[in-house]
């Protein structure tokens, strides 16, 4: 196991618990998501774990070493370990490349220049590298702290919501590279997010916290397919929450649909339709059956009303 928290507790003040009793398992060479509400403690159980916060009780192991927090260490951090939180903490006055660099040995410098350049390929920023970060966006500073963090190759990289300072064609595109990248390298992953839809291809493991209390902890697809409760479905996007009696009357197994798990069909639940609306590669559709709204996507723009079933 390379990572362990035990009978964790925390309070950022003594009247505001946040984690009592808390427990993890991470193991080695996994894409492990930590995900909830903005508040629900993701940023602060990473500081917790990287050693920049001190813990009232219980204990953090770190391949098989117990971590001591800011009491026991001078210098914040964990060797083997690696964090790039929400400020990048940048070398103002040195390139893109120096600021990559930073962690990697001068004894070979064409080697070294070469690492530098492969881990600028993998955040898409090769032809930054003569640049100082104040000439860059946040979202290409917050890159430039991953290919550094990457360099020293790290047991465990832990990223605090690494794309929410990117447009959507560069979040698509560093997402597969970045993801790739620590796999080959055998780098475990350990990442905070509030959109779970645009990782979970390549997660091993769903962490879901809620108001410091560990809600649910399984792979990606029982996390979706079973969600623990309404909180955890509606971490996926849109979905419809139906209550114990509507459940029976819908006839269903489950008290959450997504939009794609309700269809048109020949028979089944008769519907009206309230809007139709193109959204790219489907139409999302508001519609209403026995007094309930729900929404749908279909491949084609629905007026009046329809027979939906369920999935």
């Amino acid at each position: 196991m390379l990572l362990e928290i035990n009978n964790l507790f925390f309070s950022h003040t003594k009247d505001k618990p946040l984690f009592q009793n808390l427990n993890l398992k991470f193991e080695a060479n996994k894409i492990i998501a930590l995900a909830g509400e903005s508040g629900c403690g993701k940023s602060t159980l990473l500081s917790l774990i990287y050693g920049l916060l001190d813990w009232e009780s219980g204990e953090i192991i770190f391949n098989k070493t117990a971590l001591l927090g800011p009491k026991g260490n001078l210098v914040p951090g964990e060797s083997d370990m690696k964090f790039v939180a929400q400020n990048f903490d940048l070398m103002p006055y040195a390139t893109v490349a120096e600021n990559v660099g930073k962690f990697i040995s001068n004894i070979n410098l064409k080697e070294k220049k070469e690492t530098v350049m492969e881990l600028l390929e993998v955040v898409g920023l090769q032809e930054f590298a003569h640049i100082l970060p104040k000439y860059l966006s946040g979202g290409q500073q917050q890159r430039v702290a991953i290919a550094r963090a990457l360099s020293v190759l790290p047991k465990l990289l832990i990223l605090d919501e690494p794309f929410s300072n990117l447009d959507f064609p560069r979040k698509i595109e560093l997402r597969e590279r970045l993801f790739r990248y620590v796999k080959q390298q055998g780098i475990s992953l350990i990442i905070s997010t509030h959109e779970l839809q645009d990782v979970m291809p390549w997660l091993d493991q769903i962490i879901i916290l809620q108001d410091g209390r560990l809600i649910q902890n399984d792979s990606p697809e029982e996390t979706y397919r079973r969600p623990y409760n309404p909180y955890v479905a509606r971490l996926f996007g849109e979905v419809t929450i139906f209550s114990e009696t509507e459940t029976a009357e819908f006839g269903l197994s489950k008290f959450a649909c997504y939009p794609n798990e309700i269809k048109v069909s020949e028979s089944g639940i008769n519907a009206e339709v309230l809007e139709s609306r193109f959204a790219g590669s489907y139409y999302w559709n508001k519609i209403k059956a026995k007094s309930k709204e729900m929404i749908m996507y279909t491949d084609k723009k629905l007026e009046g009303s329809v027979v939906i079933s369920f999935i």
